[in-house]
Parts: structure tokens; sequence; C-alpha cells
């Protein structure tokens, strides 16, 4: 497959990887935009299962070294809602419109990274208008819906899950980390279960650690020297972009 791809769509993909492990290095995630850029230059059949391989191998060297800051507590309140979203997105995916559900989504998300960035501005201590009471379960279900729907982009619920709950940059990127795992591990056995875990995919996992391994040193370092007020409003930048990419979508991730 990789021998297949010109110089230039090479040269593009690990220019992709490195952004997407950086943003995964700093944040705790951006496979949400990760996964649609490369499936622009490799086959999704391909690309998905390798992309479960990789999220396994990205989120155990970022649990590995902060393992300490995972949020038990909070992982585990995810988990509920994002059930009955995983079954919710059952239902939507045959009866909705994916697109139009995309569209929804990405301004639903677009309007959040707003409120958050605005939130971000406000004096310690002020009350949101909109609890987290309210916006955590939301959260939750959603990306079981999302996940079910669009693969990737449940990531993007779990930040909002875990935002909503105003969580320290450290605890943030390692519960997201875990989330992350979690998933990845799901999905790869369900792929290798239907017969889709390819040598392809294996293959591509193996290439891209050398791209990971740098773009998670480089996240690393730039999440070491952000304050929390930045890393909150790098999370509303990257949820925006993510919900630009719904909006603009004609098809499925």
């Amino acid at each position: 497959m990789l021998l297949e791809l010109s110089p230039l769509a090479l040269a593009y993909c690990i220019a992709v990887l490195l952004l997407n492990f950086t943003l995964r290095g700093s944040l705790g995630f951006g496979g949400a935009l990760g996964l649609p850029l490369l499936a622009l230059a490799i086959p999704v059949k391909v690309i998905a299962p390798a992309w479960s391989l990789i999220g396994i191998v990205s989120s155990i060297a970022i649990v590995g070294r902060g393992r300490r800051h995972v949020d038990w507590p909070e992982f585990l309140r995810l988990l509920p809602g994002c059930m009955l979203g995983i079954l919710a997105g059952l239902f939507l995916f045959k009866a909705l419109d994916t697109v139009l559900l995309a569209r929804s989504l990405g301004a639903f998300i677009i309007v959040y990274a707003a409120y958050s960035w605005w939130m971000s501005t406000r004096a310690a201590g002020t009350r949101p208008p909109v609890p987290s009471s309210v916006l955590r379960p939301l959260s939750s279900v959603a990306s079981g819906i999302v996940g079910t729907v669009f693969g990737s982009m449940a990531t993007i619920f779990f930040a909002m899950f875990l935002d909503a709950g105003k969580m320290g940059k450290d605890a943030f990127r390692a519960t997201m980390s875990a989330m992350i795992l979690t998933i990845s591990v799901a999905r790869t056995a369900g792929y290798a279960a239907v017969g889709e875990l390819t040598l392809d995919s294996v293959i591509l996992c193996a290439a891209s650690i050398p791209a990971m391994g740098i773009g998670l040193l480089v996240g690393d370092r730039l999440h070491s020297g952000l304050s929390q007020t930045a890393f909150q409003r790098l999370v509303c930048i990257l949820l925006a972009l993510c919900g630009a990419a719904l909006l603009g979508s004609g098809k499925q991730f």
C-alpha cells in the first residue's frame, strides 16, 4: 500500500501525522482531524483499522507517562451515557441523512467552542450560564452517537465532557488518552472479528511510529509550557476546527 503512494502523497501523510500527534501530545486529542485528512490519500478500508492500532500505540505512550493523572471516576462517568449514545447512533445511522446530521453536529460544536472560549475570559469562580450537569450528560451521549456514525469524531465529545468539568490540563490529557485507548482496543477487536484488520493496516501503523514519536515529543514540550487558560483556549480552537470540518462535510468519516 505505502509503495503505491507518490512521493507527494507520502510527504502529505507524514505532515498530517506530525500535525495530528503534536496535537495529541499537547492537548490529548486531534485524531478527529487526522483520520479524514489521511483518508484523502489512503483508502478508508486500510486507514480505519490502522488508525485504531495507531490510537492504541499513541495512547499507551501518553497514559504510560501520565497514568497518575488519569481521573478514573470521570472516565467511568462517561461510559453509561456513551453506551446509550451507541444505541441511539445505530438508530440515527439508519433513519437520518448523515450529511444533515454531520452539519447539525458541526454547528453545535462550533457554538460550544465559542461558549467555552467566552467562559475562559470570565473571572475565576463565575457561575456558568449552562451548568456542567447539563453539558456533561449531553456530551457523554453524543460521544456514543457520533462514534457510531462517524468513527473518530467521538473524541470531540470526550473533550467537551472533560472541558465542561473544568479539568486540569494534565488530567485532561491523560484521561482523554485513556478514553481513546479503550475505544481503540474495542474497535481493533471488532475489525479483527470481521476480517478487516489486514496486513496493510498493520504495516501502515508500524510505518507511522517515527512520525508519531516525533509529534508526541513536540506536543509534550508544548503541553509543559502551556498555562491552564492557554490550554483551554487551544482546546476551543481545535473543537471549532473539528466543527467546521463536520459543517462542510459531504460524506462520512
